[in-house]
């Protein structure tokens, strides 16, 4: 005879949430081990009641905001490798369309976090309900179905007995490195307080064993006969070496081999910024010997990547005519991306195998001297970028980062998503562990630093956690900065005023958009935000929200400053307005903050206004480069 437990739906999700481990490597940890919520009519007696009666065995965190709660959930599962997340329960209508954008963003990351936001009524008692959603054609939709295409799996649980095989399903789906993301499981607020006897079975601790694929040995062997015969091959290290956890066996392949490593927003950190073959960031961001390698590049060995189009340049950056790609990656939809060679294998072990089939081979001697001396000149270049001329002038941003890189720790981890920072951050800032750079730009969203600085400190206690964020950032989602104070998670929010949005005002400068609409001004006689800046005190809304705040006004001030956050107890802010970055006239400096390759914006084909003109003759002669890998 079956044993059962006559429970709610949500209870019985919880319960069976709580069993649920992953595995790596021999080190087994709790899958799901905290739900944010916020609560209303749609979950406040399913999945709230729930989370009361589970007490300590489902801890649960108030969030203010849907949007931000997806973000610390991604950001716990970012710091976690992948092993642990959290849960977001949300209610029905408005509640749940704000998961939209943190599902989005996890999907694109890759990173897995669960959504449970309430739904309709199933049995339809009334209809339409509050906040329901009508479609004539479509009785079974509700404003959840808009989570469909942002998440990696969606069920409906419309009876109870359908949450068995859909919770596992979910499960697998969050656990599968190459398919991870946003798993959603709508709930209609009916179902989930529905009582219903489940087999004790299902509530049995379960171990979702997160796999190593090794490589195809034909493919392996391709793969190594390439390499073997390059002259000036170059690897690019994307964000799944640090999801594998690989960068001790890539940076033991890079010293036995002498390939440099150039990395991407999502793998830089993958070697030290001091590692003899580490190039720094590539693409439209990256450092000038990074590019420089690549367009010379013969093989490319992409590990962990998704070629997408800031990493290349938009097609123009690989320029060899015969240049030939190798993707180790674990995920078979870019195994194939530039038309290359597909390894599909986990970053580590492909790594190491690749290693063992190239055991004895080196790059030419005089290929390392070119480019370890090309290191050394910009590795002085940054050096003097990120140091001030006088320590009692107001900062530019990047002198921003060269203070607090005088004041972090080699654990510490820095969060940044949006605007000029993650620009700067690629090109200029020295990474010195694994989990430091923490810049999530697969989906570049405002709002995500500091809701993710709350998750990377939940997952990571002992780590001083940075938020970068710009004022338009802030002004997005600073709501979680009262979850920070009410839980005293002592993250350190290092708040850039620069009246606007300084990197898309720099874009529409030079697409022929004229800055429009990217200023924090008034507007001047003819209409124009061009006026004087907004008296807006962000530092005073921080303290309002209860920070610590503590503002820099010069380069010395900002050091002291940061110093005194990282030794502070509190949630601090920093707060410290900054002055454009041409207002540094070094002329080495400006050449460091150069882009080094192009970004594929497309112009107005036809204008009137001059600068839309030239910028057009600029985008034609950049496109002229753009090529297809076949």
């Amino acid at each position: 005879m079956t044993l059962t437990r006559r429970l709610t739906v949500a209870q019985a999700l919880l319960r069976f949430l709580t069993a649920q481990h992953t595995e790596r490597d021999g080190a087994r940890q709790r899958l799901v081990t905290a739900c944010w919520g916020v609560f209303g009519h749609g979950n406040v007696a399913g999945v709230g009641q729930a989370l009361l009666e589970s007490g300590d065995a489902m801890p649960y965190l108030q969030g203010r905001n849907e949007q931000a709660m997806v973000h610390a959930a991604v950001g716990y599962a970012r710091q976690s490798d992948r092993l642990r997340t959290h849960a977001v329960t949300t209610s029905i209508g408005p509640g749940a369309t704000n998961l939209v954008t943190g599902a989005a963003l996890a999907t694109v990351n890759r990173l897995p976090v669960l959504l449970l936001p309430g739904d309709v009524f199933a049995a339809r008692p009334a209809d339409p309900v509050l906040q329901q959603l009508q479609v004539p054609h479509a009785g079974d939709v509700s404003v959840n179905d808009a989570l469909r295409p942002v998440s990696r799996y969606f069920d409906r649980i419309t009876r109870p007995e359908v949450l068995i095989p859909a919770a596992l399903e979910a499960m697998r789906v969050l656990t599968d490195p190459a398919e991870t993301g946003a798993v959603t499981l709508a709930l209609p607020q009916d179902v989930q307080a529905e009582a219903y006897d489940w087999p004790e079975d299902f509530f049995a601790p379960r171990v979702w064993r997160v796999r190593r694929p090794l490589p195809d040995p034909d493919a392996l062997a391709e793969a190594a006969a390439v390499l073997r015969a390059a002259e000036r091959p170059l690897i690019v290290a994307g964000g799944g070496v640090r999801h594998s956890g690989a960068e001790a066996a890539l940076a033991a392949f890079a010293e036995a081999t002498g390939i440099p490593v150039a990395s991407t927003q999502a793998g830089k950190g993958s070697l030290r910024h001091d590692h003899p073959c580490d190039l720094g960031g590539i693409g439209h961001t990256g450092t000038p010997n990074a590019d420089d390698r690549a367009r010379e590049a013969d093989v490319v060995l992409g590990v962990g990547t998704r070629w997408t189009d800031f990493t290349t340049a938009s097609m123009t950056l690989f320029r060899q005519p015969g240049v030939r790609f190798v993707n180790l990656n674990i995920a078979p939809c870019d195994g194939g991306r530039m038309s290359g060679l597909p390894l599909v294998a986990d970053a580590r072990a492909g790594l190491e195998a690749l290693a063992g089939a190239l055991d004895g081979h080196r790059v030419p001697a005089r290929y390392e001297t070119e480019y370890e001396g090309a290191k050394a000149r910009w590795d002085r270049l940054v050096q003097t970028a990120l140091g001030a001329e006088d320590g009692g002038v107001r900062p530019t941003q990047v002198q921003v980062l060269g203070a607090l890189d005088s004041v972090v720790g080699d654990e510490d981890v820095v969060i940044n998503a949006a605007g000029s920072l993650p620009g700067d951050l690629h090109k200029l800032w020295r990474t010195r562990s694994r989990q430091q750079y923490h810049v999530e730009y697969g989906y570049s969203c405002m709002g995500y630093e500091i809701p993710a600085a709350l998750g990377v400190r939940l997952a990571a206690p002992d780590r001083t956690v940075w938020a970068l964020v710009g004022d338009g950032t802030y002004l997005m989602m600073p709501t979680e900065l009262v979850t920070a104070v009410q839980e005293n998670l002592n993250i350190n929010v290092v708040l850039v005023q620069n009246h606007g949005y300084a990197s898309i005002g720099g874009l529409s400068e030079a697409t022929g958009g004229e800055r429009l609409g990217t200023a924090y001004r008034f507007r001047d006689a003819d209409g124009r935000f061009t006026g004087d800046p907004l008296p807006v005190d962000l530092a005073a809304n921080a303290a309002s929200l209860g920070l610590e705040v503590l503002r820099a006004g010069t380069v010395d001030e900002l050091r002291a400053a940061l110093r005194a956050a990282r030794a502070s107890s509190r949630p601090t802010c920093v707060y410290v307005e900054t002055r454009a970055a041409d207002a540094d006239q070094r002329p080495r400096v400006r050449e460091a903050l150069a882009p080094q390759a192009w970004w594929d914006v497309p112009v107005a084909e036809t204008a009137s206004r001059p600068a839309a003109v030239e910028a057009r003759r600029e985008y034609d002669r950049h496109a002229a480069h753009r090529r297809r890998h076949l």
